[in-house]
């Protein structure tokens, strides 16, 4: 089969169409005919040589897939083949062919198309496991960083139609309405805004009760001030640094709590639970459209090049999709 090979990983390296083996699923797997991957940045820092993949995982890119189950592994239940679905894959999606486990699949059919599928996995497992991490409730206000990329897109709309205000940062006023038209209560500019003080300012100095923060420490102390008493930071990105100093004076008399999580490193077994949960909880309103995944590029799996280069400049709104 057809994959992208990272050849020389690091700083200089590049993305080669390849032929590499074709995968075979084990038990409890599955081996999908890809039709779309999804990108993410975890891809980029993997191509740099900063994200090697888990044990046992392959070493192509790709942590999300749609496409049509082409096999069955041992002791699967509940998928056939010929089925279309989308999946949450430990690596391997930058090819024709790749294995996801059968817990981490989920069903595609109209009115969500097989392609724009592909594009959901990651981040719709990433924001509701995140979400039920920090007892979320629906209809309780939230803060969403990073509103315009893949994950705050998501997280956004599937708040939004779970009934809660949204409030949302994004780099730029043009962002930031963007933020609003996916449902946002409030977009707002970091640039030339207190994130903070605009949303005490729209909860009537009450705060949001959950903050899903992608940018780590310069955001903590204000991610703090925008918190509701008993509630619950999560970071999930340190795109602005790993450390911050905090008042655990105002964190005691408030009861705020921070947490911090990862997805790809979690064991089948933790991701068979999260699979099972976004199918149960929130996977219809995926399907529906109500939190269909945002697409902002398309490219073709042999320019996956550009579409790193893409997502590195930032200018893409929701996800970057590659297709065969």
């Amino acid at each position: 089969m057809r994959g992208v090979v990272v050849e020389n990983p690091g700083p200089d390296h590049s993305l080669t169409v390849a032929e590499v083996p074709t995968p075979r699923p084990g038990p409890g797997e599955v081996l999908i005919q890809v039709t779309a991957a999804g990108v993410n940045r975890a891809d980029l820092l993997q191509a740099r040589g900063k994200y090697p993949p888990p044990p046992g995982a392959s070493d192509l890119l790709g942590l999300e897939c749609s496409g049509v189950v082409a096999e069955l592994g041992p002791n699967v239940e509940g998928v056939a083949v010929g089925d279309q679905v989308a999946a949450l894959l430990p690596g391997g999606g930058y090819a024709e062919f790749a294995v996801a486990d059968a817990a981490c699949t989920f069903p595609v059919q109209a009115p969500l198309a097989l392609a724009d599928a592909g594009a959901a996995p990651e981040s719709a497992c990433t924001v509701w496991s995140n979400f039920v991490e920090a007892g979320y409730t629906p209809g309780s206000p939230v803060l969403i960083h990073g509103g315009a990329g893949g994950v705050g897109s998501m997280a956004i709309r599937l708040a939004a139609a779970l009934g809660s205000p949204v409030f949302a940062t994004a780099g730029g006023a043009d962002r930031a309405q963007a933020c609003q038209a996916l449902g946002a209560a409030r977009g707002i500019d970091y640039k030339t805004e207190d994130f903070a003080e605009v949303v005490l300012a729209g909860t009537q100095h009450r705060g949001v009760d959950l903050v899903l923060d992608v940018v780590g420490g310069p955001y903590l102390e204000p991610n703090l001030r925008a918190l509701a008493p008993g509630g619950t930071v999560i970071v999930i990105g340190l795109m602005g640094g790993a450390t911050a100093e905090v008042n655990l004076g105002r964190m005691l008399n408030k009861r705020h709590r921070v947490m911090a999580t990862n997805l790809r490193g979690r064991s089948v077994q933790q991701k068979a639970v999260i699979g099972r949960a976004v199918r149960h909880d929130v996977w219809g309103l995926v399907m529906d459209g109500r939190a269909a995944p945002v697409i902002g590029a398309r490219f073709p799996m042999a320019n996956a090049a550009a579409a790193h280069a893409a997502m590195r400049a930032g200018d893409v709104i929701g996800k970057i999709l590659l297709t065969w």
